[in-house]
């Protein structure tokens, strides 16, 4: 019977039926199938689907821009998230992922009119109503095994990322897979070769990386490490091809080199080793540089902390508060893309400086830096941005904590971002328990979705918030608020979840 459902939903999936598709998820579920298996099964049925030949087009002398990994990223925030929101919504993650997974196949003939889904909504693509089977761009692989060391072994395969030789990269990281012991190590380089391919500009681009492939490995990796690497291949050819394939953009990565090794004289093993915190008066001033000045004082900034003895780690928490400052900033919804990526990369940095030892990551410290400095200097160069002030609404401040958290719930799924803002700073103004803002503001980003890669960004501001330790996390509070209601929603942001209440019996919120 579980066989034969989850053929269902394969076929629903992939003929591009956001219903049918919902529908066979709902049957698993009431089936109470684990959510681990359910998630492992979604992978397996969009893998070959959802990667690109390339991650640009030049049609008629216009750069268009492709890259669609919503799928996989949703598929590793509805994990965490599930925990964080009350047990009636659980599962809701899962149903967002479903329901927009059929949108999220093919983007390469999406682009180009030859199949329906994001892209088609996005650039107003009239196309065919019946939907040819979705392409996969890259087969699959089987493991290579390559001679050396293992940092020979490594930087063989970055070099083969960087040639953009994507089947071969991709074989020969199977091949480092299958040496256990040092499985962890090639996983660190995945996320490390995800980490350093960021653009080196922003304004007036629409061509960009985004640090999408940071994204994407880290899924990977812990979608892989959920489901047990064992029986995780499928999650491999869903994350692991992507990494080589072009255009790749080092240049800002290069910076960070040449600024650890010419002005910090190579130091990365004594400097990742500082321990010591930011003052609030040294955050204020780095959170300034980044969001008001120009490059290179960010970069002075940064490196005469690090020669202070402060702490990259927590250096990094005030990157974190500055690009929270940067989605406060965003004014119309369709200004969040640049806001969002940019705190999406210093949450996975954060990620990746707990998760990992890898003994280039100080360099990295100055890539995100740089990618909020350029985010900030977008923002303020695009029309319907900028800073407003934070008041408390009329009768705010005299609510009970509750009442003061239906009122913020309700302005959230009313897509009323800065009032969304506004009753947060009341509830953490009035002192009141932090953990029920933190649950309320989960729920909203579940709540809302048809691109859950949107999801995850409230959930990496939750997240950045229990780690945190900025004297000024609080803001992250907010900019989660804020991108929650804020940011471009698609067709009906609510339906996925009316579609999921009605199945399962709940009180519609």
């Amino acid at each position: 019977m579980t066989t034969a459902e989850y053929a269902r939903l394969e076929e629903r999936i992939l003929a591009r039926d956001q219903l049918g598709a919902s529908q066979a998820l709902y049957r698993l579920l009431e089936q109470g199938r684990p959510l681990t298996e359910i998630t492992s099964e979604t992978v397996r049925i969009h893998a070959p689907y959802t990667h690109v030949p390339y991650h640009q087009r030049l049609d008629d002398g216009v750069v268009k821009f492709v890259n669609n990994d919503h799928c996989l990223l949703s598929e590793r925030v509805g994990l965490p998230l599930s925990s964080m929101v009350r047990p009636e919504l659980a599962l809701l993650p899962m149903a967002q992922t479903v329901w927009y997974m059929p949108t999220g196949l093919d983007p390469w003939n999406q682009l180009i009119g030859k199949a329906p889904g994001h892209y088609t909504r996005l650039y107003d693509i009239t196309v065919n109503q019946t939907p040819p089977m979705p392409q996969a761009h890259w087969p699959d692989q089987a493991p290579e095994h390559v001679e050396g060391t293992l940092p020979e072994k490594l930087n063989q395969w970055l070099t083969l990322v960087q040639r953009g030789e994507v089947l071969a990269s991709y074989r020969v990281f199977l091949g480092l897979m299958e040496d256990a012991p040092n499985r962890r190590a090639a996983l660190a380089h995945l996320a490390f070769a995800g980490l350093i391919d960021v653009q080196d500009r922003m304004l007036h681009n629409r061509s960009y990386t985004t640090g999408h492939k940071a994204y994407r490995a880290r899924a990977t990796i812990e979608l892989g490490e959920t489901i047990g690497w064992d029986a995780a291949h499928h999650v491999l050819y869903a994350g692991v091809p992507d990494i080589a394939v072009g255009p790749r953009w080092y240049s800002t990565y290069e910076m960070g080199c040449n600024i650890v090794q010419n002005l910090l004289d190579g130091r990365d093993r004594d400097l990742l080793a500082q321990k010591e915190p930011l003052t609030a008066a040294e955050e204020a001033l780095l959170i300034d540089a980044i969001v008001h000045q120009r490059e290179p004082s960010v970069f002075a900034a940064v490196v005469a902390l690090l020669k202070g003895g402060r702490s990259p780690r927590r250096i990094l928490d005030t990157i974190q508060v500055a690009a929270a400052q940067v989605i406060l900033d965003t004014g119309e919804p369709n200004n969040f893309s640049m806001a969002q990526h940019g705190y999406e990369y210093c949450n996975t940095l954060g990620w990746f400086y707990d998760t990992f030892e890898h003994p280039h990551r100080l360099k990295l410290l100055f890539v995100a830096a740089s990618f909020i400095n350029h985010g900030s200097e977008h923002q303020a160069c695009t029309p319907g941005n900028g800073r407003r002030a934070i008041t408390t609404p009329p009768g705010a401040d005299a609510l009970p904590p509750a009442a003061l958290l239906t009122r913020l719930t309700g302005a959230l799924l009313a897509l009323r971002a800065d009032e969304a803002v506004d009753l947060t700073a009341a509830y953490l103004k009035a002192g009141f328990d932090r953990a029920p803002l933190l649950r309320a503001l989960a729920e909203a980003a579940c709540i809302i979705g048809n691109d859950p890669h949107n999801q995850e960004l409230g959930l990496c501001l939750l997240e950045d918030y229990r780690r945190s330790q900025a004297a000024d996390r609080e803001r992250l509070l907010l900019a989660c608020a804020k991108h929650t209601a804020g940011h471009r929603k698609y067709g009906d942001p609510l339906e996925c979840y009316r579609r999921f209440a009605e199945a399962f019996h709940l009180t519609e919120r």
